[in-house]
């Protein structure tokens, strides 16, 4: 059995490596080719979809946890989720628009830095006491809900398109 801790982790491997790419790419502002957009936007929709599943997955089993185990959970969860919440909201608006679009660089140059700072929120201020509270046993559980959850939430595999290096 995986662990909830390893499942979540896998999530955000997933979330930071698209981050990256979309970090490291230029932007319609930057003068990037049309073969740089097209991938800029479809990993973009990959993220909407994998961030999706994974934040509902963890409002649904997680925070929940996390309110009843730790005795600061419930400020921790609220922070938690307000953060993904921001972030749903700029997802919603950046799936709607084209990777030729100025407004789509700025809306990923303010979405970048904010999932990275969530993602790091969670690892270092949730986990280490969630590690200690539950025991294998549950750990083992709810990352078996976690992931069965997270598998009916995404449409498909996703896959990571990465553009081709410019000359």
């Amino acid at each position: 059995m995986t662990d909830a801790f390893t499942v979540l982790s896998a999530d955000h491997t997933q979330v930071t490596s698209m981050l990256d790419m979309l970090g490291r790419t230029p932007g319609h502002t930057a003068g990037a080719s049309e073969a740089v957009l097209r991938a800029r936007k479809d990993v973009a929709e990959q993220l909407v979809i994998v961030s999706s599943a994974h934040e509902a997955t963890e409002e649904e089993y997680f925070w929940p946890v996390v309110r009843d185990r730790l005795p600061d959970g419930d400020a921790l969860a609220d922070e938690a989720i307000g953060q993904e919440s921001q972030a749903r909201e700029a997802l919603a608006r950046l799936g709607k628009l084209d990777a030729d679009d100025a407004e789509f660089d700025r809306l990923m140059a303010e979405y970048i830095p904010a999932a990275l700072a969530h993602i790091e929120f969670e690892e270092t201020r949730v986990w280490p006491g969630m590690r200690l509270t539950l025991s294998a046993q549950e750990s083992a559980d709810l990352g078996e809900k976690i992931s069965a959850a997270r598998e009916k939430a995404r449409p498909g595999r996703t896959r990571i398109h990465r553009p081709a290096r410019a000359r």
